[in-house]
């Protein structure tokens, strides 16, 4: 097996297999598979329906069987659940909470889009910065000498951000998700700033772990529909541990239909590029403005046609691969409804 992303030989460490290598006439080759063994950041790209979630579950079930890794699953639309049917080691955690600190002070004024240098962003920030938990903050703002208004805003934002279900101090912290299994957070419940709010408080934890110490696994952060998460208040950790985390050894793995929505470091920092089928112009545009000196022709040119087909772009190796991704172990929720399927369905229960 080659492997991707590793100068070593192919038994040199841990290895998710990707699939197959694909010809030009659409026949399968040798399998191939992506190194799982140092820490590396990924960028996965497709349309809808071509195989981009499908493809970022294959690593996880892999990366869930291998010593020594810790993946994490962000799941911002209940899509990997059958991870956890019992094919491979990996746990669900429905509507997952972090403490109300994971989320640095600079931030919450930024969560309810107030700028920090306004009154009631300023409140906010120096109540975070002063509190860890929720209550804690709420309690802040009632003793601040403030202006009526400037408080019961602050307050509102703070119900707010209660209502969302997401701040817990018993929440998940970096020794949980490294703890073994693959984890799964279901965000699908979460309105988008709690989303991105647990991305930027999980991705800071498994950070600050690796800094601080030596964990005994290294984590790997799986990110569906990451556009949506650097648009938010999780970029700037996002963004820490694309320029820093591989030092330290934490793994990003960004999946989006929406290339073109990404910052350019999600681009220009990945050293593992797998593109599934794309048509719009801004997201091809986007990964050819990135794309390394050794891809030879257009990016346009090299993309698949068809579901599973994927061209992959390894930095390590300095080279290109058409690519069939394999078929998941684990069941994928990822699948579009079919209104044929319903009526069949609804036959059998009548018969």
């Amino acid at each position: 097996m080659n492997v991707l992303g590793r100068t070593e030989p192919a038994d040199a460490g841990p290895v998710a297999t990707l699939g197959t290598y694909r010809a030009a006439d659409g026949s399968e080759g040798a399998a191939v598979g992506v190194d799982l063994d140092r820490p590396h950041s990924a960028l996965v790209v497709g349309k809808r329906g071509y195989g981009k979630s499908h493809t970022l579950g294959v690593l996880a079930e892999d990366a869930a069987r291998a010593a020594g890794v810790a993946p994490v699953v962000v799941d911002p639309m209940g899509e990997f659940g059958g991870l956890a049917d019992g094919a491979v080691p990996a746990r669900i955690v429905d509507a997952p909470t972090v403490p109300a600190a994971a989320v640095p002070a600079d931030a919450w004024p930024a969560l309810f889009d107030r700028s920090a240098t306004d009154p009631v962003g300023a409140l906010l920030w120096e109540a975070a910065r002063e509190a860890e938990t929720l209550d804690g903050m709420v309690a802040h703002v009632d003793d601040a000498d403030v202006g009526t208004g400037v408080g019961r805003a602050a307050r509102n934002h703070l119900r707010l951000a209660d209502s969302w279900g997401v701040f817990d101090p018993d929440g998940l912290d970096a020794e949980t998700l490294l703890s073994g299994a693959a984890t799964v957070l279901d965000c699908s419940t979460h309105p988008d700033p709690a989303a991105s709010a647990l991305v930027r408080g999980v991705a800071l934890a498994l950070y600050d772990a690796c800094v601080e110490r030596r964990p005994d696994r290294l984590p790997w952060l799986l990110l569906d529909e990451a556009h949506a998460f650097f648009d938010g208040v999780a970029a700037p950790a996002l963004e820490t541990v694309l320029t820093r985390g591989r030092t330290p050894g934490v793994s990003l793995v960004a999946a989006t239909q929406r290339p073109g929505a990404l910052p350019g470091v999600a681009v220009s920092q990945s050293d593992l590029l797998i593109a599934h089928r794309l048509t719009a112009v801004a997201d091809v545009e986007a990964l050819a403005g990135a794309t390394p000196t050794y891809l030879t022709g257009r990016l346009r040119d090299r993309l698949p046609a068809d579901p599973g087909g994927a061209v992959v772009v390894d930095d390590a190796t300095e080279s290109v691969h058409g690519v069939q991704v394999r078929r998941r172990e684990t069941p994928h929720g990822g699948a579009d409804p079919r209104a044929s399927a319903r009526r069949h369905d609804a036959g059998a229960q009548g018969r």
